[in-house]
């Protein structure tokens, strides 16, 4: 009988397919041993929902609709909200967060939010505002401004006597009174004929950069050029200019409190990924005999040049 038996099962184990099977049973027991615990994780099946997450719930609809939720209404927002933290941990258990660019991606900006979030937990004092505005008022300075009317000289219609013009129509200007009629004297402008408190930065996007920075060389109280534009040639009465100045630390505090946030904010984010940064090694694909370790960001080192890359002499 156990001579039988030791002749069935070698003729068994001379059969390719209970082998294949055999094999691929170790296969995935090994394979299972190697990677406990990294398929996922199990889902918790107590799911408690906090007083304040239903009233979150009952204001956010309340915030949409005007009005309060009705008994089915407010259930369904309920039934949502279990159905999605179901989903959420089965999902997790499945291992479904795994190698996943989406999720990477938002719990990197959730880490980067937590990291700047410690910023803004301290409120600064008005003398730490002073104290930043100090170091930083250039920030905040305010530009110069101008006041100024125009006449146009179009290249369109004039061409090359466009400058011309323009100078020939200054002289005629000169000793005229100021309620002289002008319209006349040159081409309709596209836009307008009057501009009140402009900064170079407005101006130049009108008109172009020569026209927004050379509007604030010239002096108030008498028609001037002409200066150019990206249209013509222009001739130009400035009202008035408002010199540019850097405001006191009391009449912009809450612009500087807002920028005060804003710096540390990105200080704190900055100094916390460098110390993240310093406990990896990082490895990349390399060209042949060159390192493969991906250095963390710094000052780059100049190249040096072996004696064999020399250039001839």
């Amino acid at each position: 009988m156990q001579a039988r038996l030791r002749l069935l099962f070698a003729s068994l184990m001379r059969e390719p397919l209970l082998q294949f099977l055999l094999v691929g049973i170790a296969l995935f027991a090994v394979y299972s041993w190697m990677h406990r615990g990294q398929t996922g994780i199990e889902p918790s099946h107590e799911i408690a929902l906090s007083f304040d997450e239903l009233r979150t719930m009952d204001l956010y609809f309340e915030s949409q609709w005007h009005r309060q939720p009705t008994s089915e209404e407010f259930n369904a927002m309920v039934e949502n909200k279990i159905q999605e933290e179901i989903l959420y941990r089965e999902g997790l258990a499945m291992g479904l967060d795994k190698d996943d660019t989406i999720v990477k991606r938002r719990m990197a900006q959730k880490l980067q939010f937590l990291a700047e979030d410690v910023a803004t937990a301290h409120e600064p004092s008005t003398a730490e505002l002073q104290a930043w505005f100090a170091k930083n008022s250039e920030k905040f300075a305010l530009p110069s401004r101008a006041t100024l009317r125009h006449l146009f000289f179009s290249f369109d219609k004039r061409g090359q006597n466009a400058r011309g013009d323009a100078a020939a129509a200054l002289v005629k200007l000169s000793g005229q009174p100021e309620s002289t009629p002008l319209a006349a004297m040159a081409d309709p402008f596209m836009f307008k004929d009057y501009y009140a408190e402009q900064t170079p930065q407005e101006l130049a996007k009108e008109f172009g950069p020569t026209f927004g920075l050379g509007i604030f060389k010239l002096k108030p109280g008498s028609w001037q050029g002409p200066i150019e534009s990206g249209f013509g040639w222009h001739l130009v009465f400035i009202d008035s200019i408002i010199p540019g100045r850097i405001p006191v630390f009391e009449e912009i505090e809450p612009d500087v409190k807002t920028a005060w946030l804003g710096y540390e904010k990105e200080k704190a984010w900055r100094e916390t990924y460098a110390r993240m940064r310093a406990r990896y090694t990082i490895l990349l694909p390399a060209a042949p005999n060159q390192p493969s370790e991906f250095p963390a960001p710094g000052p780059k080192k100049k190249p040096v040049t072996r004696p064999s890359e020399a250039a001839p002499q």
